[in-house]
């Protein structure tokens, strides 16, 4: 069988290519899940995509995920990464492998941006690699899983 990952998108991640193109760069969340799709076709991985931008959603859409027998996520959760204890939370109640993407280097943004509260219990953090880190991430996660078994 196919691994099956979630891409979690957290608040104003559907702004991507309109809000502050010189940090986020010019890709749509459209475009970003277009390429992903395309590189897990080639990978043979199943792929689904949510975007919220609220907490308690995606939390809901993690429960879910977890109890429909997702194998992993990919999950860039904004500016929820450095204040969520309830996603992290939600992520040790599923026990599934995630990797934390963020689109631009947080570690060198301003300091309350280099905190995560989920980077430790992750199994990887991608950072500073504009949308590719998605693709990135996503063949962690596939290594990650391979290991696993």
């Amino acid at each position: 069988m196919n691994p099956r990952v979630l891409v979690l998108n957290g608040p104003n991640l559907n702004r991507l290519g309109k809000r502050e193109p010189s940090v986020y760069g010019r890709d749509t969340l459209a475009d970003l899940e277009k390429g992903l799709k395309t590189l897990a076709a080639e990978l043979l991985v199943e792929v689904d995509f949510f975007q919220s931008n609220h907490e308690g959603v995606l939390i809901d859409r993690i429960h879910l995920a977890a109890d429909e027998g997702v194998d992993g996520f990919l999950i860039n959760p904004g500016a929820l990464t450095h204040t969520s204890v309830a996603l992290r939370d939600a992520f040790l109640a599923v026990n599934k492998p995630f990797v934390e993407i963020h689109i631009s280097n947080t570690s060198a943004r301003e300091p309350f941006r280099q905190e995560s509260f989920l980077s430790d219990i992750s199994s990887g953090v991608l950072s500073g690699f504009g949308t590719f880190g998605y693709h990135l991430a996503l063949r962690g996660l596939l290594e990650t899983l391979r290991q696993k078994r």
